[in-house]
């Protein structure tokens, strides 16, 4: 343990460390299902099918990553055993940056908006607080004025728990305490960080999923009246999920995005659960980005995603 350590400084955890449970886990089923075998046949392929989707890889994507393998072993005849985790590892990247990402995430980006304003959804347990403190202190870190909105006046200890996270993060936040109108509270920070020259506007908002009509309604106001005073705000909208829910966080963006106009996703808690698979299926599966991954509980703890070095992390292999 070093000396800041000691001291209750937390070391932030690199990609390789983050992903560890995931990694061993799935690394661990594939030595398995490939011991004493020459080469890849039907058997391994299927044992691979099984292990993938039991990774929370999730059956669609699984049956394309198989679908690649398949045409690759057929292509090159003869593959071994020990090509495969290249392979798998090369037909996964491959198959993810199929679906490009219009602006890349990047805490030191000059927005072409100012205030760049960004609404948080999710539901409740996710991790969608802790997020947004984290967001604040990376934008923080990169130099850029940061303001928060504690617009999810729903859940009781919310507004309390912003607060908490923006005197950590040290930035400044607008609240109006609980069940006050979520789109007076928007529009107050928006006003806000205009007038203060802010250039970043965090919006916390209530995850209401099981009412998807009151959820629509209330984020078509809050959007309504941020537009009076900023013209196309919100920005950006950052769908927060837990990904040690596995399976779960992909129905539950399947949700939210039928229901919202979602253009990120944030993974949280990929530290401490062997489900990272699911950043595979979501995001395969949706038209929307993985912008964040979460990988501890410190203020650092918040990675911006990058497909290839996921994917090599999750194969052992830095890049």
């Amino acid at each position: 343990m070093g000396f800041l350590e000691k001291l209750g400084f937390k070391k932030n955890p690199t990609l390789e460390e983050g992903v560890e449970e995931s990694r061993s886990g799935l690394l661990n089923k594939i030595s398995k299902a490939i011991a004493g075998k020459d080469t890849v046949d039907d058997e391994v392929l299927d044992e691979l099918e099984e292990i993938l989707i039991t990774s929370d890889v999730g059956v669609r994507t699984t049956i394309e990553i198989i679908k690649r393998i398949e045409a690759r072993v057929s292509r090159d005849k003869y593959v071994t055993k020990d090509e495969l985790n290249t392979l798998l590892r090369d037909e996964i990247i491959g198959l993810l940056m199929e679906n490009p990402v219009e602006r890349a995430a990047d805490f030191n980006t000059q927005f072409p908006e100012s205030p760049h304003v960004v609404l948080i959804v999710g539901v409740n347990g996710v991790g969608k607080t802790t997020t947004i403190g984290k967001l604040a202190h990376q934008y923080k870190m990169a130099g850029k004025q940061v303001l928060l909105g504690a617009a999810d006046t729903f859940r009781a200890a919310a507004v309390d728990q912003l607060k908490i996270w923006s005197e950590r993060a040290d930035v400044p936040i607008i609240e109006q305490g609980q069940n006050a109108d979520p789109a007076a509270v928007a529009f107050d920070t928006v006003s806000a960080a205009k007038a203060r020259g802010a250039d970043v506007c965090l919006i916390d908002t209530a995850g209401r999923l099981h009412n998807k009509k009151a959820l629509m309604e209330e984020l078509a106001k809050i959007k309504r009246v941020m537009g009076k005073v900023i013209p196309g705000a919100p920005h950006e909208v950052l769908l927060i999920l837990d990904a040690s829910t596995g399976q779960n966080a992909l129905q539950q963006a399947k949700a939210f995005t039928e229901t919202v106009d979602i253009t990120g996703l944030v993974l949280t808690k990929l530290d401490g659960t062997a489900k990272g698979g699911i950043v595979l299926g979501i995001s395969h599966e949706l038209s929307v980005p993985v912008k964040y991954i979460g990988l501890g509980e410190a203020m650092g703890d918040l990675q911006v995603f990058d497909k290839k070095s996921f994917v090599s992390a999750l194969f052992g292999e830095s890049k």
